[in-house]
């Protein structure tokens, strides 16, 4: 039975979440209200992410319209339905009583209403990230939906990038540590073959190794623990991080993991160990004001407002340079990066437009950006770059992302198994024992 055909009327902050999302829709028809028209044309100046989401958006509403006019709607294109602008309609006499129709969302819930009342409420779905705005549709007869054409299905089934292995034959894992430090695969006799760089520790009472499986050469590869500016792992997770991070036949790494875990700190320091292989290393992490106050609030310059946001990756480097005696020449070779600028640290939206090309660009936060925000970086970068998002998907402060819809889930829901990149969870807490009690119990 086909498909009843249905009309999605969208909110603001779908467009800024992505500018692409009047192609998610099939078949259906789409309608924008005037009201986010005219929201729109306020987020479009800026530098950040939803600035130019926003810029993008009215660019491609303007090609799909051309010399045409609005009436009746103009195809979106092949396989597709129709999209259209609804203009400012009086407020319904059902919603008169209780929304105050000075706000934006309370217009475009009235839009939303009248196109209910002529399409048919079975019909018309009003689609917004605002939680919110949803219950209040629902309150008065409206279908309201998330938008979820990038959703990750259960986030806490995410892929984590490793493996346990019982039982494996003991002269396998002497074999691991013996040149050339390398298994075929097949010798383990496993039932479904490991992801592409996914990690593997190989248990047999008190032997144990830990490896990675290299898809080209279909052998399990031992992993050694490295040093990198002072910083060795301290568990097997940890690890597996530098080995993906200081591999340079895998140019993309996620790593996951709750507060405490390493992440932020394991990066800097593979990236300063791997330097001499790429011209510069960006550290960014996204912008996201707390309390929803916009940076406007807070005192000072520019610099002074966004210091608060850059002062943890600050911290993670001098947690490096701790580890180095002061007269250390490579305590000396920090301090000459970052002066020569040849270590960036800075907000995710000043890297924007800038050509990263032979870079280790480092993404901390990761989670707080969206999933077009994300390919948007890795689309960027250039031959010879390394990019690396860091981040807990537990932890967003972005108000209209969740573990489901932010962009770290969805990247790593989307590339396991690709033979560019790695992925691995952290778990175990390091920064101290006090610190990985409260992640755990508060």
């Amino acid at each position: 039975m086909p498909q009843m055909k249905r009309t999605f009327v969208l909110d603001t902050n779908v467009i800024l979440h992505d500018s692409t999302c009047i192609y998610q829709f099939d078949e259906h028809d789409i309608v924008i209200p005037i009201t986010v028209i005219e929201e729109l044309d306020r987020f479009k100046k800026g530098k950040e992410i939803l600035n130019c989401n926003a810029r993008e958006f009215l660019r491609s509403l303007d090609d799909l319209t051309g010399h045409h006019i609005f009436n009746g709607g103009v195809p979106i294109g092949e396989g597709k339905g129709k999209i259209s602008v609804h203009l400012e309609s009086s407020f319904h006499e059902k919603l008169k009583a209780n929304f105050n129709h000075t706000q934006a969302d309370h217009r475009i819930l009235n839009a939303a209403y009248h196109i209910a009342v002529e399409k048919g409420f079975d019909q018309a779905v009003m689609v917004t990230k605002d939680v919110n705005l949803r219950m209040k549709a629902k309150s008065i007869g409206l279908t309201a939906e998330n938008y979820r054409s990038d959703h990750v299905q259960n986030p806490s089934e995410l892929y984590k990038g490793r493996s346990i292995i019982e039982n494996v034959d003991g002269t396998l894992i002497d074999l691991l540590y013996q040149t050339p430090y390398e298994i075929p695969l097949s010798e383990l006799s496993l039932e479904a073959s490991p992801r592409a760089n996914e990690f593997l520790i190989l248990r047999n009472g008190r032997k144990s190794a830990l490896g990675v499986y290299n898809i080209g050469a279909e052998t399990v590869q031992r992993i050694e623990n490295h040093s990198c500016f002072g910083i060795r792992p301290r568990n097997a997770e940890q690890s597996f991080a530098l080995s993906a991070l200081l591999d340079r036949n895998v140019p993309l790494v996620t790593m996951s993991g709750k507060a405490g875990t390493g992440k932020t700190l394991l990066a800097l320091a593979a990236a300063l160990e791997t330097k001499r292989y790429f011209r510069q290393i960006f550290v960014a992490r996204p912008v996201v004001p707390l309390s929803n106050k916009d940076l406007g609030y807070l005192p000072g310059d520019v610099n002074s407002k966004l210091d608060p946001y850059m002062q943890p990756l600050y911290d993670n480097l001098s947690v490096i340079q701790n580890q180095l005696s002061s007269d250390n020449a490579r305590s000396k070779r920090i301090k000459e990066l970052i002066e020569e600028e040849k270590i960036v640290i800075t907000p995710l939206s000043y890297i924007r437009g800038r050509s990263i090309v032979k870079a280790y660009f480092i993404v901390d936060e990761a989670q707080n950006l969206t999933p077009h925000e994300v390919k948007t970086i890795i689309t960027r970068a250039g031959e010879g770059t390394k990019v690396v998002f860091t981040g807990d998907i537990f932890q967003i402060d972005h108000p209209y992302l969740d573990s489901n819809s932010n962009g770290l889930s969805f990247l790593i829901e989307k590339m396991k198994g690709e033979r560019l990149y790695a992925h691995i969870n952290l778990e175990k807490g390091e920064r101290s024992e006090l610190s990985d009690l409260a992640t755990r119990l508060l």
